[in-house]
């Protein structure tokens, strides 16, 4: 598309919601177009959006608390209110096309921008949609979805004339331009050495921490192996204590409550041990990371066993169930991948095949079809 459009966005609450919509920004910036993002004023995009270097306009609105009917009252006046806000906001130069990327956030502008006649996208990151998402469909010219499984939750929602699109779920350039030799030198992991990542994400660590310490021994026994250690703020403590490393083993067992450049250390590793958040699963494809994923158990519907059935079915992980941690399963799966280098390349080949890199590119694309739809 040859003429500059002016793009806005919604998107905040968690990392899992704005990076992809900072992934989209950075491409459609690189395309020529003029991006602007609306959140809420206390939120992680207050932060993350400005860091990017995207204007932000502040916006508040709340979510309706089903258990307290009479929130409801109060979400609907602020979800006015924002629209209003959004109205003064554009004022005669209204965007060109909106987005949102589920949360409460993108309904004032999703609403707004149907009412006057804008195009707009919406994009969802999980394998099971969430409710602004599953609202907003019957008012949007695309609904883009990351995994082909979430295709059917959005038949019946949609209108008419809607398509529904396969994009993946898109990743920042920081993370796919990631160096692996540079990773390796943050991280101080020798070239020639077998890397294990480990990091828990902030739900259901401890179990997934327990496991692996429990393997210290059997994975240390592996001269050549380097393990980055992520476990999650509220566990670290409790994972140093419970490993007791010494100093020789500290060398080679980097214990860290997070990682600040996933990215790096994604390209640095040569087998990821995760569980299976939309985020995650997205940036091990991306950099094409053979992987052993261990979907948090009490997530909603299940929605992580089936983020990694994507790779799974791939070839490019291997699914392993929270409950067979404390089995030898866990072991014989984890350190039979670490024992075998072609199956990994094997896996590694699989996830190259996904695209995933390219799932910025592919909802660009249609934000600009979109756009050119319009009245």
């Amino acid at each position: 598309m040859a003429d500059s459009l002016r793009v806005a966005i919604a998107a905040g609450g968690t990392a899992g919601h704005i990076n992809p919509a900072l992934a989209l920004a950075e491409e459609l910036a690189a395309r020529g177009h003029q991006v602007e993002f609306f959140g809420q004023p206390k939120k992680l995009e207050s932060t993350l959006v400005p860091q990017a270097g995207f204007p932000f306009n502040p916006i508040d609105v709340t979510g309706f608390d089903r258990s307290r009917p009479w929130t409801l009252v109060s979400a609907l006046w602020r979800m006015r209110a924002a629209q209003k806000t959004i109205g003064r906001h554009f004022g005669s130069e209204r965007p060109d096309v909106a987005v949102g990327f589920g949360a409460y956030i993108e309904l004032p502008l999703i609403n707004w921008c149907h009412a006057q006649g804008i195009p707009c996208v919406i994009h969802e990151q999980n394998s099971v949609p969430g409710l602004a998402n599953k609202t907003s469909a019957a008012k949007v010219k695309t609904v883009c979805v990351s995994l082909p499984v979430a295709i059917d939750a959005f038949r019946g929602k949609v209108g008419p004339d809607t398509q529904i699109v396969v994009t993946g779920n898109p990743v920042r350039q920081s993370v796919i331009r990631a160096d692996r030799a540079q990773g390796r030198r943050d991280l101080g992991i020798p070239e020639d050495a077998t890397m294990l990542l480990v990091f828990g994400g902030s739900l259901g660590a401890r179990h997934l921490n327990q496991g692996v310490a429990a393997l210290k021994s059997k994975l240390l026994s592996r001269r050549d192996l380097y393990v980055i250690h992520s476990t999650g703020k509220g566990e670290y403590d409790s994972v140093v204590q419970e490993l007791a490393l010494t100093q020789e083993e500290s060398a080679r067992w980097r214990v860290m409550p997070y990682i600040d450049r996933m990215g790096e250390a994604l390209a640095a590793a040569d087998l990821v041990l995760s569980r299976a958040g939309a985020s995650s699963v997205a940036e091990i494809a991306a950099l094409a990371v053979p992987s052993v994923l261990v979907p948090y158990p009490f997530a909603t519907a299940d929605h992580q066993t089936t983020n990694a059935r994507y790779l799974v079915d791939a070839g490019a992980a291997v699914l392993l169930p929270d409950e067979k941690i404390d089995t030898p399963e866990f072991e014989d799966d984890l350190l039979g991948l670490v024992d075998d280098p072609a199956r990994r390349q094997a896996m590694r080949d699989a996830a190259r095949g996904l695209a995933q890199d390219k799932a910025a590119l592919a909802l660009a694309d249609q934000v600009e079809s979109a756009a050119a739809l319009k009245a």
